[in-house]
This record gives structure tokens, sequence and C-alpha cells, in this order.
């Protein structure tokens, strides 16, 4: 890591100075402008009389190590450390932000989540912001016009799961008497974040497979469902072609807070109140948030203050920010505020006060198999979801609270499980360390409620409401209708169909007002951000509507978000889970009649560049080195199209060799249709006087041919794949095939046969990432047993 010395961070520019006349009188211009505009919802007019002044922050990017289980990852750092430092300000000030790449290669940019703020400064690399190059330096500077708690990140590639994200806090000009806590929460892998991204288009199940060490049953493959009870349920399941249920896509080493997978803050003591700004940076997890003092008032939601509403928990969708208040009951103890993963694998941590460790409840395992079968009722074949008329949203329909043990009681053996972790929390709650039981503290009946069996109260959309109206200006009414569509199969991900790069910029005009309805029609959840605008959330609660600008939407829900054309420019509308944007799943609203950005040079050239990261191709290799030969594939492929080469080569004549190589493009919503155009080339010497025809009646020519091919493959309910195609010989040939059936976590089957009356099974024990240990027959091929390597 680079050592930065005595490099100043901070440089609060004195308004006197000659040199900031121009920048100050600039700042007051836009705050009169403010004024003499309609009010941009979200933004405040400081009252009174002050004077501005500039903050300036410099942020030098680096690379540099990381090291959280013991391997050594590169990762990027700022002013020598990740998270990147916290950036404080006030309200009425104004921000200068100078960027600093100095990576060995590679360029980089900065969004400030949340922020209004001129577009040019809104930090998407050659939509609204040019990217900072290697060795080169770029300057922000803006009003800022709200305060809150904010976040900024990286906006090129991957590099936000690389360590590029930090807080951002605006304190407004009349600061709140009760103390504060930042709490920045982010998750970390020790793949490469490019590794992470290709193995999820592969459709590898690696990350399961990884989960289950720490919670059993996460892969649900058969012998899960066996034990499980399930076998009915899985069977369903796979009827509607649908996967392995994923809560998460991704598996993470660590969770940490402020980078730490402990934080702690001793400072505070038994009666006291603390303002905790929680903000979840994470790339794509969300968290459960519980503390172990009782209840949480929430005040603020993405930035923008609410009434306060006091609950036992809440779900923190990725990107978005809550300020909570907690008070500590009792002095001389350390009270937990916990926040675990949504798939229940891993969690971490603040501890409020200094002295015995009061635990939160613990979440247990998810019930999948619960899930899956809730999943199968609402699943059509078509692979659209069905609600069956509840009209789920606003997060106050949760449906997978059937795998919650703590809301359904622990029916199963899992239950149990977890009720005994839960006991043995509260042990270790009132035990000292040396087995003696301490004396109770006033206070911790609070944390015993909380851990009995009475429902958790759960934050929703529904119980926030503005303090003050958030009504839109007059103007006339833009609305607009976003199905949020995709599957796992492949990972894609889009909105109406169609990925980033497919669709058309949405023109929308200043002075009129956008309303957004929202329907999930996918599996996953998905926060859908929009940048420089603050939405209302229509939510009930009329002209006190809450407003945000981070939605998490569940599955099967419907919601209707509404915001005030007052920009101009070009902004950007994606889920906020990195590799769900990487994948698709975005939109650009574009503001007519706007100025061509100076900065970006040649628009038509800016944009093509803009959707170059929607366009990325991925690799995936396959080769067993068996006994009886050689087995594999190579692939080729991205949002819709793929190049595959399949070989099985023989180390003997008897034996024989085949090659297979087609090309195509998945053409439905669900990518189950894959038309193509293909070649192949077979040998397989034997005795010419032996004549074989194939299920069609036809001459087999399985021993010697070279063709072109035209054909289709579909994916039919069980998750079998049909292919048949017809050649330039004019030879129909059809064959039916399964692969990767989980039968236990690591024990993966194979199968296919084909007219040409050739079949095989196979094998496969998954040793790790890359490796696994096959056993096959091939009727060609006869007997094999070898080593599987997979990129």
């Amino acid at each position: 890591m680079e050592d930065f010395g005595e490099l100043p961070c901070i440089h609060p520019v004195h308004p006197a100075h000659p040199v900031n006349v121009l920048i100050l009188f600039l700042a007051f211009l836009s705050f009169s402008s403010v004024r003499a505009q309609v009010h941009v919802p979200g933004t405040t007019v400081p009252k009174g009389d002050f004077i501005p002044k500039v903050t300036r922050y410099d942020l030098y990017v680096t690379d540099t190590v990381l090291n959280y289980t013991g391997k050594d990852v590169p990762a990027i750092a700022v002013n020598g450390q990740t998270p990147m430092p916290t950036l404080y300000f006030t309200e009425g000030d104004t921000a200068m932000i100078v960027l600093h790449n100095r990576l060995k290669k590679g360029e980089t940019s900065l969004h400030w989540h949340g922020l209004i703020l001129p577009n040019v400064y809104d930090g998407v690399p050659w939509l609204t912001t040019p990217p900072i190059k290697a060795g080169e330096s770029y300057t922000y500077k803006f009003p800022l016009k709200q305060h809150g708690t904010y976040w900024y990140h990286s906006h090129t590639m991957l590099q936000e799961q690389s360590g590029m994200n930090g807080a951002l806090i605006i304190h407004p000009r009349r600061p709140d008497t009760i103390p504060e806590y930042t709490l920045l929460l982010t998750d970390w892998t020790d793949m490469k974040p490019s590794e992470v991204d290709r193995l999820l288009h592969n459709g590898s199940d690696w990350f399961a497979i990884q989960k289950n060490k720490l919670r059993p049953g996460t892969v649900q493959s058969y012998s899960d469902a066996i034990q499980a009870g399930a076998l009915g349920t899985k069977l369903g399941n796979e009827w509607k072609r649908m996967h392995a249920m994923d809560v998460s896509d991704v598996y993470y080493d660590r969770f940490l807070t402020n980078g730490k997978v402990e934080d702690a803050a001793p400072r505070f003591k038994g009666g006291q109140q603390v303002r905790l700004r929680i903000i979840n940076g994470n790339s794509s997890t969300y968290f459960w948030i519980q503390y172990a003092g009782g209840k949480m008032q929430v005040v603020a939601t993405d930035g923008a203050d609410v009434e306060p509403v006091s609950v036992d928990r809440f779900i923190m969708g990725v990107a978005e920010t809550y300020d909570v208040i907690v008070t500590l009951p009792a002095d001389s103890t350390a009270y937990q505020l916990l926040a675990t993963a949504e798939d229940r694998t891993r969690s971490t941590s603040l501890w409020l006060g200094n002295g015995i460790r009061q635990l939160a409840q613990p979440l247990g395992p998810l019930d999948y198999f619960a899930g899956m079968k809730m999943m199968n009722g609402m699943m059509k074949m078509n692979g659209d979801l069905d609600d069956m008329g509840m009209k789920m949203g606003l997060q106050r329909m949760d449906m997978n609270e059937v795998m919650y043990p703590e809301i359904t009681g622990g029916r199963s053996e899992e239950g149990k499980k977890v009720k005994e972790v839960r006991e043995g929390a509260r042990r270790s709650a009132r035990d000292d360390g040396k087995g003696k039981e301490v004396k109770k503290q006033p206070g911790h009946e609070a944390h015993a409620a909380a851990s009995s069996t009475e429902r958790p109260v759960t934050l929703n959309y529904a119980m926030l409401r503005a303090p003050e109206p958030t009504t839109l200006p007059p103007g006339p009414l833009k609305e607009l209708h976003f199905e949020l569509t995709g599957n796992m199969n492949r990972y894609l991900w889009s909105i109406d169909g169609k990925t980033i790069s497919e669709a058309d910029k949405i023109k929308i005009h200043k002075g009129e007002n956008v309303r957004l309805i929202l329907h999930n029609n996918s599996m996953m959840r998905h926060p859908m951000h929009l940048h420089g605008h603050f939405f209302r959330v229509l939510n009930g609660q009329g002209a006190y509507a809450p407003l945000k600008n981070v939605l998490d939407i569940m599955p099967m829900e419907t919601d209707t978000i509404e915001f005030a054309g007052t920009e101009s420019g070009d902004w950007f509308f994606h889920c906020h889970i990195l590799y769900h944007m990487m994948s698709g799943m975005g939109r650009v609203f574009s503001y007519a009649d706007t100025a061509t950005n100076p900065e970006l040079g040649d628009p038509k050239r800016a944009w093509r560049n803009f959707l170059k990261e929607d366009k990325h191709w991925h690799l995936m290799a396959q080769n067993d080195f068996a006994t009886n030969g050689l087995d594999g594939e190579l692939m080729l492929m991205n949002k819709r199209w793929e190049l595959q080469t399949e070989w099985r080569l023989g180390y003997t004549k008897e034996h024989g060799q085949e090659v297979e190589a087609r090309f195509g493009r998945y053409v439905d919503r669900m990518q189950w249709l894959f038309p193509y155009i293909g070649a192949e080339w077979r040998s397989h010497p034997m005795d010419m006087d032996i004549h074989e025809d194939n299920l069609f009646g036809e001459p087999n020519t399985w021993d010697d041919r070279k063709a072109l091919n035209i054909g289709l493959r579909y994916t039919l309910p069980f998750l079998l794949v049909l292919d048949g195609h017809i050649d330039t010989d004019g030879q129909l040939r059809a064959s039916l095939m399964r692969e990767d059936i989980a039968l236990t976590p690591r024990l993966r089957m194979d199968l296919m046969g084909n007219t040409d009356l050739e079949y095989m099974a196979g094998l496969r024990y998954v040793l790790n990432k890359t490796f696994s240990l096959r056993t096959h027959y091939d009727s060609d091929m006869g007997l094999g047993v070898g080593l599987t390597l997979t990129y």
C-alpha cells in the first residue's frame, strides 16, 4: 500500500480568501436560483444568514492488497484505506472533491449516491462524467442542497466490490444534539469480482456449495429434499423448470462494518441515545438489522427524514441508508447491533457501549424447501409469477416468511436447532466467560422479550411517513410501466425483457412529473436506484408520502413511485445489486432539449462507450481427462448469443472422435429457446459390413460425418434439454439431455441419449471450483474414470 505520509485529506477554504471569492459568489447564486425555481424534492434552502464555505477533499486511488481470511487479495484503497474515507459536509456549503487516479492501470470514477447535483458530476462514466484515466485527476464541485446520510462509490465496472465505497454525511446547519455513529456495511470476497461475474453467467452453483458448508441445505439437492421430506416439492420445482432457490447470488467470505468483522463504539454510556447512520454499501447483499438493547426508532431513509417509527428489525436493500435512534439501557454493557445477511450465512456487528456483551437474537437457517413450495404455487409454466390476486407491494407481505424459523416457530428439526442457538445466546449473554452467571443488568429484560416467541415488529415501506408534505409541483404527468424481468439460468436481468443496451433512452421533459409503476416478475428482490432525484413512494400516506432514491421491490410486488422533472441531462435508473446492473437491469432517463455535455465529446461515441459494460462476453471451459478419452466443451457467451464447441476424443480409433460446434441466440425471455447454426465432424472406424438405422429410419452416419446443420434447443420441464437439427445431407438428429443433476450437494449426474442410438451417463464429485472427480459410461468410448477441469 502506498504511504501517503502527511498528505492532507480535507481543506476547509476560508471564505475571505481572494482566490475563492468567485466560488463563493457562484455558490450564493446557486442557492438564490433555487429560491426562484420550483422546489426540488429532497432539497432544502438553509434559512437565515449564512456564509457558505468550500470544503475540499483530495482522494488518491491506489492499488493495494487486503487480507481478511489469511489470503492476500488485490484491492483498491483511497487515501490508503478501505473502505474509502468518510466525507463530512454541512448543508448549504459547497463540496469540492479532487479525485487522483494513481492506479497502475485502468480508469476509475466516483458516483455521489443520493445527492442532488449538476448532471456532469454524477459520476457515471460516459453517461454523465468522463472516466478518470490512470495518472489523471478530476475535480467534482457542487453545492450541497440537502442533509442526511449518503454514500459514494465507483461506477466503473466492478470496482465497488474491490473496496471503492465510502460514507458521505451532510449535517444540517443546526446539528442534532444526539451523538451519532456511522456504519458502512460491505461484503467481501477473496475471489476476483470479474470471476464472480463470470461464474454467475456460466450457471455455476459453486457459491451454493460454499454456503452449504455454513448452512446445510442451501444447495437443495435431491438428498437434501429427501432428508427434509420435500421430494415432491423438489420435483414440482423442476417440473416448472426452476433451478434451486437463490436468496443471495454470491458467497461472501466476510461481511464488514466499517472495514471490520466487528466494530466497537465503547464511548457511549447507559441511558444515552445514539443516532446510527447505517449504509448498506454491499455489492449484492441484503442485511437484516437487529439491536440487542430494545426497539429502534427509524428517523430517516436514503437521507430523507421520516416521522419516527419504532421497530424490532428491518431489512436493508443494497444501497439503502437508514438513520435509527437507539438507547443503551444500562452501563457496563456493550449492546450488539447485528447485521445478518439475508441468506443467513454470516453477519457483522457493531458493539455500542463497554462491558458485558449483550447479544441480539441470532437468525436461524432458512427453510429453502418451504420457500420452494410457495414459489411452485405461484410460478406459471411460462416462467411468469402469479400473485393470485394478493396485490402485493411496499414489503407488507414478505412471501419469504415461510422460510424464517423466527416467524414459523421452527416447525422442523432446523427450527429446533434455532431454538437451541437462541438459548445458547441468552446463556452466553449472562455468562462472564468463566461459567458463572452474571447478575442481570437493568434493560436486559428488553432483550429477553425480543428473544421470545412474539412476532417481531418488522419495518415496511407502508409505515414510512414524511414529516412535511412531499407533493410534486404542478405539471403534466408522464406514466410509465416497467416490468422487472430476468432469470437465474444464464443470469440475465432486464426491464420489460430488454437489457440496457437493447433499449433506447426514455425521453422526459423538464417541468413534467414522471410516475413509474414497477412490477417485479422475477424471483429475486431488486433495489432500484434513481440517480440525481428523490422519488415519492406512494404508500397510502397521501401528501406525506416518504422520499427515497432506492426502492426494494420483492418478487410479485407492484409499487408506484413518482418524481419531478427538475433536472437536465441523462440519469441512470438501475438495480443496485452490482451483478444485476452489469447483467442489464437498467434504463436511462434523458431530458429533452438538453445541451450536449462538453466533457464527454461526441455524444454518439460516449453512448457507445457507456453501453460497452452491458455487452461483455464470458468464457467457460470444461474438460474431462479420463481413461477412455477427452470429453469437454468450450463456450463463449454474452446476454443473448452463445458460441459452443463440444468434443469427445478417444485415445484409439475404436473409441472414435467427434467435434460439434453451434452458434445461436436465445430468443425468449426465460432463455429456454435457442435456435442455432452448427457444424459437426465425426470419425469412428468400424466394420463396413455393419449397417444400422437411426430412430428416424435413416442410415446412421455416426461412423463418418462431416456436415453443417441448423437446429433448435429447447428446455423442457424437469430441465431436460431437447436438441433437434437437420444437416446439409438431409439427416435428422435429436437428443435429450440433462446435466448437473444435484444428487447431493457435491455429487452430480449427467444423462444423454439421441436418435443415433448413442447414450451417456456420468457421475461427477465436485472437489472445488476447478476440479471434480468423474466417472462415466459412453456408448462409443466405454467406461472412463478421470479428473474434470472446469474454468
